[in-house]
């Protein structure tokens, strides 16, 4: 058996104390944004899917294991570790979260680079991918992009009750019907919907799908499916509080539409993925592969 060099011997002894160095620093700089992360995905309806996608990314990363043939990147890492670090100086200096979020991402991508290389961190890009969608968007750009879904929705919602008759009058997210107001709140612009979907998009493509392309196209998908689908949702609360009853435009009920014009677009979204893998297959048949 051939024996080690006192070379190879101080790198053995090196290698566990500077994983655990660098385990700690890590742990130190970033143990604030992960411990609010975590509050936060318990505690705002509109960040309550990373109590999923967290352990989710973490299960696919251990599943998927090591990249074969991926080398270190020292020097690569150091760069990206610097400017994680720097960003979560200035973040904080900000108080801004998100940023600060993405610098712990960022640190933990330049551990990845510095211990494995860039293949390993592109062996676990669906992990990476799931762990950055569950991030809370900022309060500002949250707005930002609420306030003109809830104007649409509120726009094709009206159009879908007018054309079935329903006596309707628009008044920018508020929809009155005779004797009843429907005010189409944040919760109802379908931004939750949309990042969930966009969520399960990424997983259900990393998992079924095989080229770049489909992957895209599935993501994309979900957008329209979750803007039709939340303006269904509206439509469907107008005619049944309009010729049923008033109660369905809140409470247990309003709720339950929504868990199930979910499942509903759970469902076209895994018939676009099935379309999807088809077209994948036709296409390699005809290149022949």
């Amino acid at each position: 058996m051939a024996r080690l060099s006192s070379g190879a011997l101080d790198r053995l002894r090196a290698t566990p104390v500077s994983a655990i160095v660098a385990g700690l620093a890590f742990l130190i700089l970033y143990w604030e944004p992960a411990v609010s992360l975590v509050r936060d995905w318990w505690a705002l309806p509109e960040a309550g899917h990373g109590l999923l996608l967290g352990p989710l990314a973490v299960v696919l990363a251990w599943r998927k294991g090591w990249a074969d043939g991926s080398v270190a990147r020292p020097r690569a890492a150091l760069l990206i570790l610097a400017g994680a670090v720097l960003l979560r100086f200035v973040s904080g200096l900000a108080a801004e979260l998100f940023t600060m979020r993405l610098s712990m991402f960022g640190a933990a991508a330049a551990l990845v680079v510095y211990a494995r290389g860039v293949g390993q961190l592109l062996h676990w890009w669906m992990p990476g991918v799931l762990l950055l969608l569950s991030v809370p968007l900022p309060a500002v750009l949250l707005n930002t992009l609420a306030f003109p879904l809830q104007l649409q929705a509120s726009r094709m919602g009206a159009a879908l009750l007018d054309a079935r008759n329903v006596p309707v009058r628009l008044a920018g997210n508020i929809i009155h019907l005779p004797g009843q107001s429907l005010f189409v709140t944040e919760a109802c612009s379908g931004l939750r919907s949309l990042t969930a979907l966009l969520s399960l998009g990424v997983l259900i493509g990393g998992l079924w799908l095989r080229q770049p392309w489909s992957r895209i196209l599935l993501v994309l998908s979900a957008i329209p499916v979750a803007m039709a689908l939340n303006a269904l949702r509206i439509f469907l609360t107008g005619f049944l509080v309009f010729y049923v009853a008033p109660e369905f435009g809140r409470g247990f009920m309003h709720y339950t539409e929504g868990w199930v014009l979910f499942v509903v677009a759970f469902a076209i979204l895994g018939a676009a993925a099935w379309a999807l893998w088809r077209a994948e297959a036709y296409a390699r048949r005809g290149m022949g592969t």
